[in-house]
């Protein structure tokens, strides 16, 4: 006997998202949506920094870094228009990004030429982008977003790209980063195994989920002020909303942890941050670092026990 065969159908982007601000840009903005996008474009890792970001007297959709230079993007649930043209050159200026990317359903043909002019007479260190957003399904299935691209940098290669990051992240405090980090996760795998942290990367965060979407608990440091921090990072459709709601036992939370907290609402992003400071921790004294990882472990422990508390 034959197997059936379903077909497979083109959706509507409306059916998934009905406004731009209010439902596709947080969802574009999800890790790993970004991280397909990124792929599709053929670029390394893209991570947020904000969305809605002011520039000037007007929004940008989403602010990310690619871990070397400003990335911005610009969104669109239909057709190309000039006035998102506009916008982007607006952003990329007030910004100072170097890499420029605009998702939308369909582009003009009038918008892909002027991409491509801006690629060809532009800086060789400034890149225009342009993907179709695609949505797709096979009979009943969930709906499955695409990435098409329609614009890329000419001549753009990839190993070029990858080559210049990893001479980044070749750089001694990139190393120094993985190398702690490294010791960390070692170290957290012995006391705190239900925590989660993912593969060291040489940055200056390691990212840890908690089992909760839209919440990260994670270790920061910085080699250039010289501290540590532990935070949780809301990064959720209803993130100032959750925010909110924990602000509201603020006093509670504390007590729990017997110690003060930074509460970062972050206006002009989307995320919020809740975070606990070290001070005075240099990144270079290698031989302080177990006295950094044990703060670390503490509290990533104890903030993670209080979180708990809270569900």
């Amino acid at each position: 006997m034959k197997k059936p065969l379903s077909k497979l159908e083109r959706v509507p982007l409306r059916e998934a998202w009905r406004h731009e601000a209010g439902d596709f840009t947080p969802w574009l903005a999800e890790e790993d949506n970004l991280d397909t996008l990124a792929e599709a474009l053929g670029l390394g890792e893209l991570e947020l920094v904000a969305t809605e970001h002011q520039v000037g007297d007007f929004k940008l959709d989403m602010l990310c870094t690619d871990g070397v230079d400003q990335v911005i993007i610009e969104n669109q649930l239909d057709r190309t228009n000039h006035a998102h043209l506009g916008q982007i050159i607006t952003y990329a200026a007030g910004i100072g990004a170097k890499t420029i990317i605009w998702v939308a359903e369909t582009f003009r043909p009038e918008h892909v030429a002027a991409l491509e002019f801006l690629n060809q007479n532009t800086t060789e260190d400034l890149n225009f982008f342009a993907a179709e957003i695609e949505l797709w399904r096979i009979g009943d299935s969930p709906l499955a977003p695409k990435f098409q691209v329609i614009v890329r940098p000419n001549a753009w290669a990839k190993h070029g790209r990858e080559q210049a990051r990893a001479a980044v992240l070749a750089s001694p405090i990139k190393q120094l980063y993985l190398h702690f980090w490294t010791e960390l996760v070692a170290l957290l795998a012995k006391r705190a195994p239900h925590l989660r942290p993912q593969k060291p990367q040489p940055q200056m965060w390691l990212n840890n989920t908690i089992g909760r979407a839209g919440f990260r608990l994670n270790p920061t440091m910085s080699h250039r002020e010289n501290r540590l921090r532990v935070e949780v990072y809301i990064n959720h459709p209803e993130s100032k909303k959750m925010y909110q709601a924990l602000l509201t036992q603020r006093e509670t939370i504390e007590q729990q942890l017997g110690y003060t907290l930074e509460w970062q609402e972050l206006p002009d992003a989307h995320a919020c941050r809740i975070a606990a400071w070290k001070a005075d921790c240099p990144l270079g004294e290698e031989s302080r670092w177990r006295d950094y990882q044990d703060w670390f472990t503490s509290s990533l422990i104890v903030k993670g026990r209080a979180r708990l508390k809270l569900k």
